[in-house]
C-alpha cells in the first residue's frame, strides 16, 4: 500500500509519519485489498491551540474509506482515526466476504 502524508500549514515531522505508516502497514498487511492512504495533519481553524486534526482517507475496492479526528496532539488524532479506519475495514471485508459468487 502507498502511504502519502502532507502537513497543511504546519512543519513535518519524520516521528509523526513514522508512527502513522507503522499504523497503516498493519492495517495493510490486516487487509490485504488496501490500496492507497492519503494522510492530512492539520492545526484546526478553531482559536483553541489544541485542536489538531488527523484526516486519512483509504482507496480500496468499492467507496473510498474516510476518517478524521481531533485531539489536543496529533499522535492521539491519528490513533484515533487509524481506530476508526480500522471499525470501517471490519464493515468493509465483511460485506467482500459475505457475497455470494455468481
Amino acid at each position: 500500500m502507498t502511504v502519502n502524508i502532507q502537513y497543511l500549514h504546519m512543519p513535518t515531522s519524520e516521528s509523526l509519519s513514522e508512527i502513522v505508516t507503522n499504523n497503516l502497514d498493519k492495517l495493510a498487511h490486516k487487509y490485504p485489498f488496501l490500496i492507497r492512504a492519503d494522510v492530512f495533519f492539520k492545526l484546526g481553524n478553531s482559536s483553541n491551540p489544541n485542536h489538531k486534526v488527523c484526516e486519512i482517507q483509504l482507496s480500496a475496492p468499492g467507496p473510498r474509506i474516510f476518517a478524521r479526528s481531533n485531539e489536543d496532539n496529533f499522535e492521539k488524532a491519528a490513533a484515533e482515526t487509524v481506530r476508526d479506519l480500522e471499525k470501517q475495514l471490519k464493515k468493509r471485508k465483511e460485506k467482500m466476504g459475505n457475497k455470494k459468487p455468481v
